[in-house]
C-alpha cells in the first residue's frame, strides 16, 4: 500500500494538492456544522456569526499553525531560507501552533461580540474534529509525518520513508483526533455543560490521543527524541494541554 499522488489534478501549469483540498473540506465541515449548531433550539448563535467566527479562525489556523510549525519544529531551516515559510502548500503545519492561533483570533472575536470566550470555545470545540481528520488525511497523501518500520497488515510503504513499510500514523491520527473526538464533543455537547466543560473534553481528548500515537510515530528528524528515548515534541506540547482540560472539566463553576 502507498499514499496517492499529492497533485489531485493540474489545470495547464497549476497544479491542485490534496493537501490544500483537504483544508478546504476542514473549513467547510466546521462551517457546516457550525450552523447547525447555531440553528439547535435555544443556541445563543446566529447563522451570520458563525460565518465571522469561521472567518477569524481560518486565519487563526494558516497563520498559527505556520508560524507554530517554523518555532516548534525547524527554525533553524527557515533562518536560512526564511522564503520557505510561504510554502505551506509542501507541508509543515503544527496543530500546537494553530490552536495557539485560533484561541487568539477567538479571543478577539469573543471582545468584540462581547461574549465569554470559554462560551465561544465551547461552540467551536466540536467543529475542529473533522477539520484535523481532513488535516491528517492530506498528511497521508502528502507522503509525511509517517510511523516506524511495521509488519502490520495496513502498514505503508512510503516514498520518502525507505524501502520498508510504516505504521500510517496519520491515518491513526484521523481516526482518533478525528472521528472518535468528534463523535465524543458532538454527543458530549448535545447537552447543556458548565462553561469551558466541552472545550476541556477537547483539550484532554486531543491530548490524549496525540500523545500515545507519537509511541509509533516517527519524529521529526531535526529534533528527534527529545528526552527518555521516546519522548517527542509532539508529547511535550500535549502536556500542557492535557492539564488545562483536566483543569477545565473539574473547576467548580455554574452552567
Amino acid at each position: 500500500m502507498t499514499p496517492l499522488d499529492p497533485v489531485a489534478f493540474s489545470i495547464g501549469s497549476l497544479r491542485i494538492r490534496w493537501y490544500g483540498l483537504m483544508y478546504l473540506l476542514g473549513f467547510a465541515s466546521g462551517w457546516l456544522l457550525g450552523r447547525r449548531r447555531a440553528s439547535r433550539p435555544g443556541s445563543a448563535w446566529r447563522p451570520a456569526a458563525v460565518d465571522d467566527m469561521l472567518t477569524c479562525a481560518m486565519l487563526g489556523v494558516i497563520f498559527g499553525g505556520r508560524l507554530g510549525y517554523v518555532l516548534f519544529y525547524d527554525l533553524a531551516i527557515y533562518i536560512q531560507e526564511p522564503w520557505e515559510i510561504l510554502r505551506i502548500w509542501n507541508g509543515g503545519m503544527s496543530f500546537h501552533g494553530g490552536l495557539l492561533g485560533v484561541i487568539a483570533a477567538l479571543a478577539l472575536f469573543a471582545r468584540g461580540r462581547g461574549a465569554p470566550f470559554l462560551a465561544v470555545t465551547d461552540f467551536v470545540a466540536p467543529l475542529v474534529p473533522p477539520g484535523l481528520f481532513f488535516g491528517r488525511i492530506g498528511n497521508f497523501i502528502n507522503g509525511e509525518l509517517w510511523g516506524k518500520v511495521s509488519d502490520v497488515p495496513w502498514a505503508v510503504v512510503f516514498p520518502g520513508g525507505g524501502p520498508l513499510p510504516r505504521h500510517p500514523t496519520q491515518l491513526y491520527e484521523a481516526g482518533l483526533e478525528g472521528l472518535v473526538l468528534f463523535a465524543l464533543l458532538w454527543s458530549y455537547s448535545a447537552k447543556p455543560r458548565k462553561t469551558g466543560a466541552v472545550s476541556g473534553l477537547f483539550a484532554v481528548g486531543y491530548g490524549l490521543a496525540r500523545f500515545g500515537v507519537e509511541f509509533v510515530r516517527v519524529p521529526d528528524s531535526q529534533l528527534g527524541y527529545l528526552a527518555f528515548g521516546w519522548l517527542t515534541m509532539g508529547q511535550v506540547l500535549c502536556l500542557p494541554l492535557i492539564l488545562v482540560g483536566l483543569f477545565l472539566l473539574c473547576r467548580k463553576t455554574s452552567k
